[in-house]
């Protein structure tokens, strides 16, 4: 599994940990994913990711669910909401090519979610990459 990739997986079961169950403090995230990530570059792309979902977590609510036609976040599973949450901060607040963002949040949606998982994550990232994004980056290859 490829780096980055990993540090997204890791991410991604700590925003479900902390959905779960709000008392998870950042400490007992941190010593997580130290114990699950031994490369410290890895690390820190994983807290990036974990730290800019949880600050900016209301905001990026409010995205999803203004293109989440007929759907709660309250009622989507928390694995989805996670991997749309992951996907919405990398979209709205990183500079990784919207592509590499949706094919990403897809492999975790189809790794740890149901089988609809994927099509729902996709059809939902895909509503919420930039236009001035979705041009600019028409021509050049989906590469991290």
């Amino acid at each position: 599994m490829a780096r980055r990739s990993k540090a997204r997986e890791v991410a991604l079961q700590m925003l479900f940990q902390v959905d779960l169950n709000p008392d998870v403090d950042g400490r007992t995230v941190a010593q997580m994913m130290r114990e699950r990530l031994g490369d410290s570059d890895v690390r820190e792309f994983a807290w990036v990711l974990f730290a800019g979902v949880m600050e900016w977590r209301a905001q990026l609510d409010q995205k999803i669910q203004e293109v989440a036609t007929n759907w709660k976040l309250s009622r989507m599973a928390a694995t989805d909401r996670n991997c749309l949450r992951i996907g919405a901060f990398e979209l709205l607040h990183t500079a990784t090519p919207h592509r590499v963002v949706i094919d990403e949040a897809l492999e975790l949606a189809k790794k740890f979610g149901s089988d609809q998982s994927a099509q729902f994550v996709n059809g939902i990232l895909d509503k919420l990459v930039p236009p001035e994004r979705r041009e600019s980056e028409s021509s050049e290859p989906a590469e991290e």
